[in-house]
Parts: structure tokens; sequence; C-alpha cells
């Protein structure tokens, strides 16, 4: 069963069809839109400030989403997809966004609509990444304008599979019907 804890009496809060894998860990001031998963190992901790995801939102496996205690809340916009072992700590990712395998986007960022951190990048703190881009690097730099088949072929395309998959896991859910 997944670690779903109130902290400091904040309990997370799960949009309707959502998925959180057995060995997940959802904690403290946490809200989720609907159609959200949350994988494998995947950490999300509201215990120091709050976080808050739109519809739509897949947490894969091992990924960290966290927050900066009394300073940065973590917001995350519809459609998103926060790629296998990544670390969103502290900063504001809007709709339609991959956030790349093992990559680290750091406090006070804000990643705009429309855009890839690509998978191993390291968005330093306080970078704002275009809208419509894709940041690669260690730090994390524009590399390219995102094209319209892109936006649906990558980022679409993988929210949408994640919904898909959640489904899969339909016996084994226990957040929200």
């Amino acid at each position: 069963m997944a670690f779903i804890l109130t902290v400091l009496g904040k309990t997370p809060i799960f949009g309707t069809d959502c998925f959180v894998a057995p060995n997940a860990t959802v904690v403290g001031d946490v809200v989720m839109g609907n159609e959200g998963s949350v994988w494998f190992n995947a950490v999300i901790r509201g215990d120091v400030n709050s976080i808050v995801m739109g519809n739509k939102v897949n947490v894969q496996d091992g990924a960290v989403i966290h927050c900066t205690y009394q300073k940065n809340a973590t917001i995350i916009g519809n459609n998103v997809s926060i790629g296998h072992n990544a670390l969103v700590h502290g900063c504001t990712i809007e709709d339609n966004v991959l956030i790349g395998m093992g990559s680290i986007v750091m406090d006070r960022c804000v990643v705009h609509s429309n855009s890839i951190v690509a998978a191993g990048a390291v968005v330093l703190e306080g970078t704002i990444v275009e809208a419509g881009s894709i940041y690669a690097g260690v730090p994390a730099k524009k590399v390219k304008d995102i094209s319209p088949e892109k936006i649906s072929g990558e980022i679409d395309r993988i929210a949408n599979n994640y919904v898909k998959y959640s489904s899969w896991f339909e016996e084994y859910n226990e957040v929200s019907k």
C-alpha cells in the first residue's frame, strides 16, 4: 500500500482517476488533479511547503518532488510528465511540459508551457525556461525551439500514455476511483 501521510494536519488530496503505486510516498500539503499518477518509488513531499499539480500529471519511477521550507512551493500545471529519477524542487512547471529522465529543476525556476527539459539536464536555481523550447546540458541552456509536431508527438503522447498505463493497475489502486 502507498505511503500517504498527514503532516502537520495536512493530508494529500487526489482528484478522480489517479493512481499511486504501492511503494510510492506522498505526504503533507499535496494536491493532485484528475488522471494523475505517481509511480514506483516516487516521492512527493509536501511537508515543508505546498505542492499543487494539475490534471494528467505523471510522476514517474524514482522521481522526487519537494519544495523549500517557508520559501518556495512547487506548482505543476496540466499535462506534465516528470521523468524517471527526475528531481523537481521549489519551482513552477507550466502546462504541457516534459521533464526528462534524471534531470534536476531547482528552486525558483519557471518552466514555461510547451517545453522540454532534456534527460540529465540541470536547470539551475532561478532559471526561466522559455515557452516552446528545449533546454539541455549542465547547466541547462536553450538548444532549440519545439515544433508543434514535437509538442503533440512527445509531450502529449507521453502524458496520454501514462493515463493509459495507470488503467492497467486499477485493481491495486486505493487512492481514487
